[in-house]
Protein backbone atom coordinates (compact mmCIF):
# COMPACT_ATOMS: atom_id res chain seq x y z
CA UNK A 1 0.00 0.00 0.00
CA UNK A 2 1.23 3.50 -1.47
CA UNK A 3 1.17 5.70 1.80
CA UNK A 4 0.35 9.61 1.75
CA UNK A 5 0.14 12.33 4.02
CA UNK A 6 -3.34 12.37 4.40
CA UNK A 7 -3.44 8.99 5.99
CA UNK A 8 -0.53 9.76 8.43
CA UNK A 9 -2.67 13.30 9.07
CA UNK A 10 -5.68 11.01 9.84
CA UNK A 11 -3.42 8.89 12.27
CA UNK A 12 -1.98 12.06 13.83
CA UNK A 13 -5.39 13.93 14.37
CA UNK A 14 -6.93 10.22 16.24
CA UNK A 15 -3.87 10.50 18.47
CA UNK A 16 -2.53 7.65 17.46
CA UNK A 17 0.81 7.15 17.30
CA UNK A 18 3.05 7.43 13.84
CA UNK A 19 5.79 4.48 12.87
CA UNK A 20 9.31 5.34 12.01
CA UNK A 21 8.34 4.79 7.96
CA UNK A 22 5.72 7.49 8.24
CA UNK A 23 8.83 9.85 10.15
CA UNK A 24 10.32 9.13 6.88
CA UNK A 25 7.39 9.84 4.91
CA UNK A 26 7.18 13.39 6.77
CA UNK A 27 11.06 14.10 6.38
CA UNK A 28 11.02 12.96 2.77
CA UNK A 29 7.37 15.33 2.14
CA UNK A 30 7.98 18.52 0.45
CA UNK A 31 4.76 20.36 1.69
CA UNK A 32 6.45 21.82 5.12
CA UNK A 33 3.74 24.13 5.92
CA UNK A 34 1.32 20.94 5.72
CA UNK A 35 3.47 19.10 8.22
CA UNK A 36 4.01 22.48 10.32
CA UNK A 37 -0.12 22.61 10.25
CA UNK A 38 -0.07 18.92 12.34
CA UNK A 39 2.99 19.53 14.53
CA UNK A 40 1.03 22.72 15.10
CA UNK A 41 -1.95 20.87 15.92
CA UNK A 42 -0.45 18.26 18.41
CA UNK A 43 1.59 21.05 20.16
CA UNK A 44 -1.67 22.74 20.30
CA UNK A 45 -3.50 20.01 22.32
CA UNK A 46 -0.35 19.35 24.59
CA UNK A 47 0.25 23.09 25.59
CA UNK A 48 -2.28 25.41 24.26
CA UNK A 49 -0.49 28.78 22.74
CA UNK A 50 1.95 28.57 25.94
CA UNK A 51 5.73 28.72 25.04
CA UNK A 52 7.83 28.55 27.96
CA UNK A 53 11.26 29.96 28.29
CA UNK A 54 13.93 30.49 31.59
CA UNK A 55 16.24 32.48 33.01
CA UNK A 56 19.19 30.93 32.99
CA UNK A 57 23.15 31.16 32.75
CA UNK A 58 25.72 28.98 31.27
CA UNK A 59 29.04 27.99 32.49
CA UNK A 60 31.44 26.37 29.99
CA UNK A 61 33.81 25.65 32.71
CA UNK A 62 36.80 24.31 30.85
CA UNK A 63 37.38 23.56 27.03
CA UNK A 64 40.39 21.18 27.73
CA UNK A 65 39.40 18.25 26.39
CA UNK A 66 40.80 14.63 25.75
CA UNK A 67 38.33 14.27 23.03
CA UNK A 68 38.05 15.35 19.66
CA UNK A 69 35.20 15.60 17.84
CA UNK A 70 35.23 16.33 14.35
CA UNK A 71 32.26 18.46 14.84
CA UNK A 72 33.60 20.11 17.69
CA UNK A 73 35.20 23.93 17.49
CA UNK A 74 35.57 24.46 21.43
CA UNK A 75 37.81 22.29 22.46
CA UNK A 76 41.51 22.29 23.27
CA UNK A 77 44.84 20.39 24.71
CA UNK A 78 46.12 21.97 27.76
CA UNK A 79 48.73 23.84 25.88
CA UNK A 80 46.81 25.18 23.42
CA UNK A 81 46.50 28.76 22.52
CA UNK A 82 42.82 29.45 23.74
CA UNK A 83 42.62 27.04 26.58
CA UNK A 84 41.03 27.71 29.72
CA UNK A 85 39.62 26.34 32.86
CA UNK A 86 37.84 28.73 35.47
CA UNK A 87 39.00 27.99 39.14
CA UNK A 88 36.28 27.55 42.28
CA UNK A 89 36.23 31.87 42.58
CA UNK A 90 35.64 32.31 39.37
CA UNK A 91 32.60 29.49 38.98
CA UNK A 92 31.34 32.01 42.33
CA UNK A 93 31.29 35.03 40.34
CA UNK A 94 29.78 33.55 37.29
CA UNK A 95 27.40 32.34 39.74
CA UNK A 96 26.58 35.43 41.72
CA UNK A 97 26.33 37.54 38.09
CA UNK A 98 23.71 35.19 37.29
CA UNK A 99 21.83 35.00 40.33
CA UNK A 100 21.91 38.82 40.08
CA UNK A 101 20.56 38.91 36.88
CA UNK A 102 17.93 37.16 38.19
CA UNK A 103 19.11 33.30 36.82
CA UNK A 104 17.23 30.17 38.52
CA UNK A 105 18.93 27.85 36.68
CA UNK A 106 23.22 27.58 36.09
CA UNK A 107 23.86 25.24 33.07
CA UNK A 108 27.12 23.31 33.13
CA UNK A 109 28.71 21.34 30.84
CA UNK A 110 32.51 21.60 29.52
CA UNK A 111 35.42 19.33 28.22
CA UNK A 112 36.65 16.10 29.68
CA UNK A 113 39.68 17.27 31.20
CA UNK A 114 42.46 15.46 31.68
CA UNK A 115 43.98 16.68 34.68
CA UNK A 116 40.95 18.14 37.05
CA UNK A 117 39.93 15.48 40.29
CA UNK A 118 36.43 14.22 40.42
CA UNK A 119 36.84 16.77 43.82
CA UNK A 120 36.70 19.34 41.51
CA UNK A 121 33.38 19.16 39.58
CA UNK A 122 31.60 18.04 43.72
CA UNK A 123 33.37 21.41 44.79
CA UNK A 124 31.85 23.32 41.67
CA UNK A 125 28.75 21.97 42.33
CA UNK A 126 29.13 23.14 46.04
CA UNK A 127 30.14 26.34 45.20
CA UNK A 128 27.00 26.91 43.05
CA UNK A 129 24.60 26.01 45.30
CA UNK A 130 26.83 28.07 48.46
CA UNK A 131 25.58 31.20 46.26
CA UNK A 132 22.35 30.42 46.21
CA UNK A 133 20.13 27.03 47.21
CA UNK A 134 17.36 28.05 44.78
CA UNK A 135 19.71 28.25 41.97
CA UNK A 136 19.02 24.77 39.95
CA UNK A 137 22.58 23.17 38.85
CA UNK A 138 21.58 21.31 35.40
CA UNK A 139 25.22 20.16 34.36
CA UNK A 140 27.26 17.70 32.78
CA UNK A 141 26.20 15.64 29.38
CA UNK A 142 26.20 11.70 29.73
CA UNK A 143 29.88 11.34 27.79
CA UNK A 144 30.57 13.70 31.38
CA UNK A 145 29.06 11.48 33.72
CA UNK A 146 30.83 8.43 32.21
CA UNK A 147 34.00 10.59 31.95
CA UNK A 148 33.69 11.42 36.14
CA UNK A 149 32.84 7.86 37.14
CA UNK A 150 36.11 6.47 35.37
CA UNK A 151 38.09 8.85 37.30
CA UNK A 152 36.31 8.49 40.34
CA UNK A 153 36.85 4.51 40.16
CA UNK A 154 32.94 4.78 41.02
CA UNK A 155 29.93 2.82 39.14
CA UNK A 156 27.24 5.06 37.43
CA UNK A 157 24.88 5.06 40.30
CA UNK A 158 27.56 5.69 42.98
CA UNK A 159 28.77 8.94 40.62
CA UNK A 160 25.20 9.92 40.16
CA UNK A 161 24.67 9.79 43.99
CA UNK A 162 28.00 11.86 44.78
CA UNK A 163 27.01 14.38 42.06
CA UNK A 164 23.71 14.56 43.64
CA UNK A 165 24.32 15.01 47.22
CA UNK A 166 27.05 17.96 46.44
CA UNK A 167 24.16 19.63 44.77
CA UNK A 168 23.44 18.58 40.91
CA UNK A 169 19.57 18.73 40.31
CA UNK A 170 19.15 17.61 36.48
CA UNK A 171 21.21 16.92 33.09
CA UNK A 172 20.95 18.70 30.11
CA UNK A 173 21.37 15.60 27.70
CA UNK A 174 23.81 16.67 25.50
CA UNK A 175 26.34 13.99 23.94
CA UNK A 176 23.82 12.34 21.96
CA UNK A 177 24.66 14.14 18.83
CA UNK A 178 23.47 10.88 16.19
CA UNK A 179 23.23 7.42 18.56
CA UNK A 180 23.37 5.36 15.17
CA UNK A 181 27.05 3.45 15.36
CA UNK A 182 27.81 4.08 11.22
CA UNK A 183 27.23 8.00 11.67
CA UNK A 184 29.05 8.06 15.33
CA UNK A 185 32.06 6.34 14.28
CA UNK A 186 32.83 9.37 11.80
CA UNK A 187 31.25 12.39 13.83
CA UNK A 188 33.00 11.48 17.09
CA UNK A 189 34.75 8.13 17.16
CA UNK A 190 36.10 9.03 20.70
CA UNK A 191 33.21 9.54 22.26
CA UNK A 192 31.12 6.58 24.07
CA UNK A 193 28.57 4.94 22.22
CA UNK A 194 25.14 5.00 21.34
CA UNK A 195 24.60 2.21 23.13
CA UNK A 196 26.19 3.70 26.56
CA UNK A 197 24.64 7.01 26.34
CA UNK A 198 21.18 5.40 26.46
CA UNK A 199 22.28 3.15 29.11
CA UNK A 200 23.62 5.81 31.31
CA UNK A 201 20.66 7.81 30.61
CA UNK A 202 18.05 4.84 31.89
CA UNK A 203 20.19 5.49 34.86
CA UNK A 204 20.21 8.87 35.72
CA UNK A 205 16.18 8.62 35.34
CA UNK A 206 16.61 5.76 37.85
CA UNK A 207 18.17 7.99 40.41
CA UNK A 208 15.25 10.48 40.18
CA UNK A 209 17.15 12.74 37.81
CA UNK A 210 15.02 14.19 35.08
CA UNK A 211 16.97 15.14 31.57
CA UNK A 212 16.73 16.90 28.59
CA UNK A 213 17.32 15.00 25.48
CA UNK A 214 19.41 15.89 22.02
CA UNK A 215 20.10 15.35 18.17
CA UNK A 216 22.61 16.96 16.26
CA UNK A 217 21.42 17.12 12.84
CA UNK A 218 22.16 19.08 9.58
CA UNK A 219 26.22 16.87 8.90
CA UNK A 220 26.87 13.54 8.09
CA UNK A 221 23.37 11.80 8.92
CA UNK A 222 20.60 10.88 6.79
CA UNK A 223 16.91 11.39 7.45
CA UNK A 224 16.70 7.49 8.53
CA UNK A 225 19.11 8.46 11.04
CA UNK A 226 17.30 10.80 12.39
CA UNK A 227 14.21 8.58 13.00
CA UNK A 228 16.54 6.13 13.98
CA UNK A 229 17.86 8.16 16.61
CA UNK A 230 14.31 9.69 17.84
CA UNK A 231 13.04 6.04 18.02
CA UNK A 232 15.91 5.18 20.46
CA UNK A 233 14.36 8.12 22.35
CA UNK A 234 10.87 7.49 22.63
CA UNK A 235 11.55 4.23 23.16
CA UNK A 236 13.47 5.02 26.62
CA UNK A 237 10.91 7.66 27.04
CA UNK A 238 8.12 4.78 27.14
CA UNK A 239 10.28 3.39 30.03
CA UNK A 240 11.32 5.85 32.15
CA UNK A 241 9.38 9.22 31.55
CA UNK A 242 12.62 11.23 32.36
CA UNK A 243 13.19 13.25 29.42
CA UNK A 244 11.49 16.90 29.86
CA UNK A 245 12.18 18.28 26.12
CA UNK A 246 14.05 17.17 22.92
CA UNK A 247 16.58 19.60 21.20
CA UNK A 248 17.57 19.07 17.94
CA UNK A 249 20.44 20.86 17.91
CA UNK A 250 21.53 22.43 14.50
CA UNK A 251 25.14 21.90 13.04
CA UNK A 252 27.67 24.97 13.18
CA UNK A 253 29.84 24.34 10.70
CA UNK A 254 32.66 27.12 11.31
CA UNK A 255 36.19 26.00 12.77
CA UNK A 256 35.49 22.37 12.85
CA UNK A 257 36.72 19.12 10.98
CA UNK A 258 33.40 18.88 9.37
CA UNK A 259 33.31 22.57 8.23
CA UNK A 260 34.12 21.41 4.36
CA UNK A 261 30.49 19.26 4.28
CA UNK A 262 27.69 20.98 2.14
CA UNK A 263 25.02 18.42 3.44
CA UNK A 264 21.94 19.47 0.85
CA UNK A 265 19.81 18.84 3.88
CA UNK A 266 20.34 22.00 6.15
CA UNK A 267 18.83 25.60 6.10
CA UNK A 268 15.92 26.92 7.65
CA UNK A 269 13.33 24.89 6.15
CA UNK A 270 15.14 21.90 7.44
CA UNK A 271 15.27 23.20 10.84
CA UNK A 272 11.51 24.26 11.08
CA UNK A 273 10.87 20.53 9.53
CA UNK A 274 13.32 18.74 12.21
CA UNK A 275 11.34 20.17 15.44
CA UNK A 276 8.05 19.34 13.67
CA UNK A 277 8.68 16.35 12.92
CA UNK A 278 9.84 15.45 16.61
CA UNK A 279 6.86 17.11 17.56
CA UNK A 280 4.88 14.51 15.76
CA UNK A 281 6.63 11.54 16.12
CA UNK A 282 7.76 12.43 19.80
CA UNK A 283 4.13 11.45 21.30
CA UNK A 284 5.55 10.48 25.03
CA UNK A 285 7.68 14.46 24.66
CA UNK A 286 5.50 17.20 25.77
CA UNK A 287 8.17 19.77 25.50
CA UNK A 288 9.99 20.29 22.00
CA UNK A 289 12.71 23.22 21.99
CA UNK A 290 13.98 25.32 19.53
CA UNK A 291 17.41 26.27 20.67
CA UNK A 292 17.63 29.90 19.61
CA UNK A 293 21.21 29.91 20.04
CA UNK A 294 21.75 27.43 17.42
CA UNK A 295 19.13 28.03 14.87
CA UNK A 296 19.31 31.91 15.40
CA UNK A 297 16.09 34.08 16.78
CA UNK A 298 14.47 34.46 13.52
CA UNK A 299 13.99 30.78 12.93
CA UNK A 300 13.04 30.07 16.31
CA UNK A 301 10.16 32.28 16.68
CA UNK A 302 8.74 30.97 13.30
CA UNK A 303 9.19 27.54 14.71
CA UNK A 304 6.65 28.14 17.24
CA UNK A 305 4.12 28.08 14.37
CA UNK A 306 5.80 24.56 13.70
CA UNK A 307 4.69 22.93 16.85
CA UNK A 308 7.61 23.80 19.11
CA UNK A 309 6.56 25.52 22.75
CA UNK A 310 9.94 26.20 24.46
CA UNK A 311 12.83 28.30 23.35
CA UNK A 312 15.30 27.84 25.92
CA UNK A 313 16.62 30.96 27.71
CA UNK A 314 18.45 34.14 28.50
CA UNK A 315 21.52 31.76 27.91
CA UNK A 316 24.17 34.64 28.97
CA UNK A 317 27.95 33.63 27.06
CA UNK A 318 27.16 30.19 25.71
CA UNK A 319 30.58 29.41 24.51
CA UNK A 320 29.92 25.55 22.39
CA UNK A 321 27.97 26.73 19.76
CA UNK A 322 29.54 30.36 19.24
CA UNK A 323 33.07 28.56 18.97
CA UNK A 324 31.26 26.79 15.54
CA UNK A 325 30.28 29.83 14.13
CA UNK A 326 26.42 30.79 15.72
CA UNK A 327 25.86 33.57 14.50
CA UNK A 328 23.13 34.45 17.33
CA UNK A 329 23.78 36.92 20.31
CA UNK A 330 25.48 35.18 23.46
CA UNK A 331 22.57 36.63 25.84
CA UNK A 332 18.89 37.16 25.16
CA UNK A 333 16.96 39.50 28.02
CA UNK A 334 13.86 38.20 29.62
CA UNK A 335 11.81 40.97 27.92
CA UNK A 336 13.78 40.09 24.43
CA UNK A 337 12.69 36.43 24.53
CA UNK A 338 8.56 37.59 26.14
CA UNK A 339 8.43 39.93 23.55
CA UNK A 340 9.86 37.64 20.70
CA UNK A 341 7.02 34.71 21.61
CA UNK A 342 4.32 37.94 22.14
CA UNK A 343 5.27 38.91 18.44
CA UNK A 344 4.31 35.32 17.25
CA UNK A 345 0.81 35.39 18.77
CA UNK A 346 1.65 33.26 21.74
CA UNK A 347 2.24 33.29 24.86
CA UNK A 348 5.17 33.65 27.07
CA UNK A 349 5.63 31.57 30.29
CA UNK A 350 8.58 32.21 32.62
CA UNK A 351 10.22 28.64 33.63
CA UNK A 352 12.03 26.99 36.24
CA UNK A 353 13.91 23.97 35.15
CA UNK A 354 11.85 21.31 36.15
CA UNK A 355 9.11 23.19 34.01
CA UNK A 356 7.11 24.24 37.24
CA UNK A 357 5.68 27.71 35.88
CA UNK A 358 6.92 30.86 37.63
CA UNK A 359 4.26 33.79 35.63
CA UNK A 360 2.83 34.66 32.77
CA UNK A 361 3.86 37.51 31.31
Amino acid sequence: MILTFEQISEKVRAGERITDHEALFLFEHPDLLAIGELAALVNERKNGQRVFFNVNRHLNHTNVCVNRCRFCAFARSGDEAGAYTYDLAEVRRRAEEALAQGATEIHIVGGLHPDLPFEFYLEMLRTVKEVSPHLHVKAFTVVEIDYLARLAGLSIAETLQELQGAGLGSLPGGGAEILKKEVRDRLCPEKISGERWLEIMEEVHGAGLKSNATMLYGHLETYADRVDHMRRLRELQDRTGGFQVFIPLAFQKENNLLGHLKNPLSGGVDDLKCLAVARIYLDNFTNIKSYWVMVGEKIAQVSLAFGVNDLDGTVVEEKIGHDAGAASPQAMSREGIVDLIRKAGKIPVERDTLYNELRVH
